[in-house]
């Protein structure tokens, strides 16, 4: 058999295309420090977000190209670098943050927050870099489903230091007011507070920016726009058609503002029975993916009903850090994956568009 060369190695790497942004490996430069030893090879694949959820196809075409010319043993280290997906940066408020993902809903009670807590984890938990604001400023509950109690510090500029568990910076009002006590604001002091947020904490580098917005359209969601250029939205829904009516005003809401969608998640899809296994499609069956085809929206994933969520929310695990995930944390875990995979499609091809009040 004849000696395997570094030529040869490129050449089959060449014919391994990156399935999101299309391309191959080689050509997209994600083939990095690449090491021959006789006919064993090393080298890293440097993906463009470190929740990629296509990594396990990407390394099984990999070894699979490289069998045939000769070589033995394959070592990949995996790397990452997060590109910004808006065409251009939030220089003014938060410069080090290279993507700004809103996560909205029409109205509440449909797991907003949850769905931004489990997001911010599992990318964290992926390896990124990652932020949490809670911009229900009147409805905090971040802190709670965290497991974050104190008040944040200043750093040496002056700046708010956000508070960090589960690998996710986070700040919130919650931190700054007596438990218990409720905030009762007009709408310039909501924006005010949320701009302060985005302004003076200190939020370093981060590969993601996830902000719970509150539920419905008001006068957060037209600070937000006005205040930075939001990467894309995930719009949450349950499956009934009282949470789908609100969350069309919501999308129409954002379309107006320019705001680009990233895609929308049914939430609360259907409980399944931890004895029998029997699923029960308690607010109804398919809305949010009906309303996703209707309305030419990525259809992210359902999210069943499930206990280990409420109990992590309730003690400050969230479901995609719990030792033992169940199925809505697997469910989650598919949904970051996709939230990643869409925003660095955004970045590749730079289609989002710059945000404007018309």
């Amino acid at each position: 058999m004849s000696a395997v060369t570094e030529a040869a190695v490129f050449d089959a790497l060449r014919t391994v295309q990156e399935p999101e942004l299309g391309g191959d490996l080689v050509t997209r430069n994600m083939i990095k420090d690449l090491v021959l030893t006789g006919s064993d090879v090393a080298f890293t694949i440097e993906l463009t977000t470190p929740a990629c959820p296509l990594k396990d196809q990407i390394e099984s075409e990999v070894r699979q190209a490289l069998t045939p010319v000769g070589v033995q043993a394959i070592d990949i280290t995996w790397g990452a670098t997060v590109r910004r997906a808006s065409p251009r940066a939030a220089e003014q408020l938060v410069p080090g943050v290279k993507n700004v993902i809103a996560v909205a809903s029409g109205k509440g009670g449909v797991g907003k927050s949850t769905i931004s807590v489990n997001l911010a984890v599992s990318l964290a938990k992926a390896g990124a870099t990652v932020g949490l604001l809670d911009a229900d400023i009147t409805g905090p509950n971040i802190p709670m489903m965290l497991g974050l109690d104190g008040q944040p510090k200043a750093s040496e500029n002056n700046k708010i230091i956000p508070l960090e568990r589960h690998g996710v910076k986070a700040i919130s009002i919650q931190f700054f007011v007596p438990e218990g006590q409720p905030i009762v604001w007009r709408g310039p002091l909501i924006g005010g507070a949320i701009q302060q947020f985005l302004r003076d904490v200190e939020w370093g580098e981060l590969d993601y920016l996830v902000i719970d917005l509150p539920p419905g359209t008001s006068d957060a969601q037209l600070t937000l726009a006005q205040a930075v250029p939001i990467s894309g939205t995930v719009l949450v829904t349950t499956p009934q058609d009282v949470a789908l009516s609100d969350v069309g005003k919501a999308l129409a809401m954002l379309k107006r503002l320019n705001v680009p969608i990233i895609g929308l998640v049914e939430n609360m899809s259907a409980f399944v029975c931890p004895h029998c296994g029997e699923a029960t499609e308690i607010f109804g069956r398919g809305g949010g993916e009906r309303f996703a085809e209707e309305h030419g929206l990525d259809f992210l994933g359902k999210i069943p009903l499930d206990i280990t969520v409420r109990q992590g929310g309730d003690v400050g695990v969230p479901a995609v850090a719990q030792r033992e995930p169940g199925p809505a944390a697997i469910a989650l875990d598919a949904v970051a994956g996709l939230v990643a995979a869409r925003m660095s499609v955004r970045a590749a091809t730079s289609a989002t568009p710059v945000l404007s009040i018309t």
